[in-house]
């Protein structure tokens, strides 16, 4: 794909873990990737401009993720870019570059992890719901009961 990308970063907040009216798990966190560039005048590496990049994960993977991940936690993410244009309360258009997860886990750089698989029928898991309206502000902290 054109617009997959790779991010290596720390997480700024705990994910935040919602449900659409349909049920369907999301969970929004945001990355910061801080590049390590090297100063031509000292000849020494310092943090070049963090990049700060919002994403979101759907089904299992984003529950997933909120239980297993949190604050500070480094990360890696891959996704695909999605662009986002609306027009604010004034009438000036904006736009925002977001990522859509495929997959995250922790890096394992400076740190351990224990994986425990589980076992779930059915589902990809990761399928984004997207249908082109903004769903995380429709979306509810509580999973709505939905009849079988």
């Amino acid at each position: 794909m054109a617009n997959e990308m790779t991010v290596v970063g720390n997480l700024t907040a705990d994910p935040e873990l919602r449900y659409t009216s349909a049920g369907v798990a999301m969970a929004r966190f945001t990355v910061a990737s801080t590049p390590r560039v090297r100063d031509k005048e000292t000849n020494e590496y310092r943090d070049g401009e963090p990049l700060f990049l919002t994403c979101t994960a759907w089904r299992a993977v984003a529950e997933h993720l909120a239980e297993s991940l949190t604050k500070g936690a480094r990360v890696v993410v891959v996704g695909r870019l999605r662009q986002s244009r609306w027009e604010d309360d004034k009438g000036e258009k904006r736009s925002m570059i977001q990522l859509d997860v495929d997959e995250v886990g922790p890096s394992l750089r400076f740190a351990t992890a224990k994986v425990v698989k589980l076992n779930r029928s059915g589902g990809d898991g990761f399928t984004p719901a997207f249908d082109g309206d903004d769903a995380w502000a429709s979306a509810s902290a509580e999973r709505p009961a939905v009849a079988a």
